[in-house]
């Protein structure tokens, strides 16, 4: 294999040339690889460190921030670190049982291929969990698109067929979609956001973690699934890129191309696996091939544990002849999996995915193969024939990588030093790019509803009910929701609605809901406040839904790190997560960032810290659907303070029902409450006060028994007329929900 000539090369030379190989690294990068080496790396190493230094898979300009989140808790199982967190959900008849969740953003695959993108970054979010020994369960999303009003625009394009990607791996897979939202801004023109969020289920005892296991030196490394070809060659390194249009058509090759029928026989083949295992007390690491394809996959899964590994890239399943070896060990192929397996177990777990599950017989070059070794030696060797193509130590490989200083000539727009990426956190953090933050950076519990211009006059009431209704922010997500199969496992007990979605774990009273919140933040000074709403809203919506707020998942996505401005806000809202979630005393136990989500001509997205809050159920049956009840409940208003009580009232049956107030108010939530009350079979409206100028967090619809306290405001009642009355205005139900539900349905049908 040649090298990749690194030490001989000056700067524009190695910047030249690593352009033509393909290699996102930075010179300074190429040049810390060459001298931690010791030499020039082969050109499979060259690619190995393009992919694990990324931003995508090192986190090396975020870590340090990320540290500053609380990620412990009372019913913290496993916390960020590995493939996904896990928490406690609760017990029944003496077994434990713990719910699993990762949260994942696949933006510029969904960008650039919408349709594939979209759809592998449920394919990869789905394997994260499930390599944690867990049943996938659950799926949600959180999608931010552009201006989609023209049929005939990229944008119309990008938002409809994201939305098909989803939909078709989802419901492939049998996993139904149960929670998320969505957001239309001109921000996401250029750079959507396809979010996405898997959940499982696993018993406290059936774990199995992303690592190789405590004595495994000498066991067998088994790879699974699809047969590696050529698709998201590059993958991880595409993923920290700023997007240029015209390079639209050779990004494609950096997106993976799915196979949800193939990955819905690996799930139950590999839950076969986790019962065989389970019955002979067998230890073993599992994890996901994602960024970095085998390299990325085995590296970490072996010095998570503290070993090495040695790898026979012949022995990779492929699906085209005269595959390069750096396409074969960092191609990003979708569908596959590796295991550690004691060799003694190894021959059984092959047994079951290759003939009892026939993986060979359902995709061409599909199966499972002894790929490598575990060994004690912390290097990590890829050979290809006699020849060894890849030898380095595994830490220098896989550990923290930050940017080193001075920044060079290239970098002029870059933060002034210290670089933001080695802020180390204090007692106190100080704001890394900037002395002195806007007061405007911190709001009151009530969530803001507008943010534009037309927005606040709309918010005012200035063209009436009809048009709030109507704005696309606000307006009912029916027509997207319904390409989703909801309900597909038969456990859904509220399927994908404007609050949370919940789910019963089969056999047991017990259930989980599971909310996004984040809505965009244009205004570079509000990243903050806008961070801690997204964690409101997540909260707010779980308890909802009479779910007890168990822990967070976040995804950040931002713009150019390496630019003030942008690191600034990504800074800014990690304080507003720790502030927030501190609050609540939640912790993080899962999470991805997503950086670079600027074009080439430098529009960045607005700020999106999205959040993701998953809560439990002792008793399903006492779960708060999103509908109005009865005629003649009193209808209440109340700030995130009364999460205690309506928590209480719903556990006591006197809660009837509750939704979160956010875009639209109090009368987008009057307008879902009558919604979900005619989905029920009933007509059922409301009378009640005109709403402030700040808008309170809840609406809530009780009966007369109900301890409420006094933090809780009467605003009106429910009636049996078909109208909404809200101050001296008279609205025909019949009209309102037509003017609620029709603006997506042309996008979505």
């Amino acid at each position: 294999m040649p090298d990749f000539v690194v030490l001989e090369r000056d700067d524009e030379e190695l910047r030249a040339a690593a352009r033509d190989a393909g290699l996102a690294l930075r010179i300074d990068e190429l040049r810390r690889v060459a001298k931690g080496l010791g030499r020039n790396p082969s050109t499979v190493e060259a690619h190995a460190f393009d992919a694990q230094w990324s931003e995508h898979c090192s986190y090396k300009s975020s870590r340090a921030q990320l540290k500053r989140l609380p990620t412990a808790g009372e019913h913290v199982l496993l916390g960020p670190g590995e493939d996904a967190g896990i928490l406690h959900l609760g017990e029944h008849r003496g077994e434990r049982y713990a719910i699993v969740i990762a949260h994942e953003s696949h933006n510029h695959p969904s960008q650039v291929v919408p349709f594939e993108g979209a759809a592998t970054g449920v394919g990869g979010i789905v394997r994260d969990v499930l390599c944690m020994g867990a049943e996938v369960v659950a799926i949600a999303d959180a999608l931010r698109f552009g201006d989609v009003q023209d049929p005939k625009s990229h944008e119309r394009y990008v938002a409809t067929s994201a939305v098909d990607g989803i939909a078709a791996y989802g419901n492939a897979i049998g996993v139904p979609n149960i929670a998320g939202d969505v957001y239309f801004d001109q921000g996401f023109d250029e750079n959507c956001l396809v979010n996405v969020i898997a959940l499982g289920i696993v018993k406290e005892d059936r774990i199995i973690r992303s690592k190789a296991p405590p004595d495994s030196a000498g066991w067998d490394i088994v790879l699974v699934g699809k047969a590696t070809d050529a698709s998201g060659f590059g993958g991880a390194a595409f993923a920290s890129l700023t997007l240029d249009a015209a390079d639209a058509q050779a990004n494609k090759g950096a997106v993976q191309v799915p196979d949800p029928f193939l990955k819905n026989v690996i799930m139950r083949a590999t839950y076969r696996v986790f019962d065989y295992l389970h019955e002979r007390k067998i230890t073993a690491g599992l994890k996901d091939l994602g960024a970095g394809g085998v390299m990325g996959c085995t590296a970490e899964l072996c010095a998570a544990g503290d070993f090495g590994a040695i790898i026979d890239l012949d022995d990779v399943s492929t699906a085209q002849d005269n595959l390069p070896p750096a396409v074969i060990a960092v191609g990003e192929t979708q569908e596959r999996l590796a295991w550690v397996l004691p060799p003694d177990a190894t021959a059984d777990v092959l047994r079951i995915y290759n003939e009892e599950f026939s993986l060979p017989a359902i995709a061409s070059g599909a199966r499972a193969a002894v790929i490598g070794a575990v060994q004690k030696e912390k290097r990590y060797v890829l050979r290809t024939g006699s020849e060894i193509v890849m030898d380095v130590d595994i830490d220098f490989l896989t550990g923290d990588i930050q940017d080193e200083l001075p920044l060079n000539e290239a970098d002029k727009n870059c933060c002034a030093e210290p670089h933001p990426c080695h802020a180390e956190p204090v007692e106190a953090p100080p704001d890394p790019c900037h002395a002195e933050r806007s007061r405007s950076a911190t709001i009151p519990v009530a969530f803001r509803s507008f943010d534009t211009a037309q927005d606040r006059r709309i918010a005012q009431g200035d063209g009436g009910l009809a048009e709030r209704l109507g704005h696309l922010n606000v307006c009912s997500r029916e027509p997207l929701y319904k390409q989703y199969d909801a309900v597909v496992r038969g456990a859904t007990v509220i399927p994908r609605n404007m609050d949370a979605g919940v789910m019963a774990v089969p056999g047991t009273p017990l259930g989980f809901a599971v909310a996004v919140g984040g809505r965009p933040e244009p205004n570079p000074d509000l990243a903050r406040s806008a961070a801690e709403r997204a964690v409101l809203e997540a909260v707010c919506r779980v308890v909802a839904v009479g779910a007890q707020p168990l822990g967070l998942t976040d995804c950040l996505n931002f713009g150019n790190p390496r630019k003030r401005e942008h690191y600034r806000q990504f800074a800014d809202a990690i304080d507003g997560l720790q502030s927030a979630a501190s609050r609540f005393g939640l912790p993080f136990v899962s999470g991805n960032v997503s950086f670079y989500n600027e074009s080439m001509q430098g529009h960045a997205i607005p700020a999106s810290a999205i959040v993701a809050c998953v809560g439990s159920l002792k008793d399903i049956s006492k779960v708060i659907t999103p509908a109005f009840k009865a005629v003649g409940s009193t209808l209440y208003s109340a700030r995130a303070d009364v999460i205690p009580q309506i928590l209480q009232t719903a556990a006591e049956g006197t809660l009837r029902s509750c939704v979160v107030i956010s875009d639209g108010g109090v009368r987008a939530a009057l307008t879902k409450l009558v919604w979900g009350a005619q989905r029920a079979g009933s007509t059922i409206g409301a009378r009640v006060k005109a709403p402030r100028a700040t808008e309170p967090t809840f609406l809530i619809e009780a009966d007369e028994t109900a301890a409420l306290g006094h933090d809780c405001e009467p605003i009106g009642e429910t009636t049996e007329q078909p109208l909404l009355i809200i101050g001296d205005k008279e609205h025909p139900l019949g009209t309102i929900l037509e003017q609620w539900s029709k603006p997506l349905v042309e996008i979505y049908g």
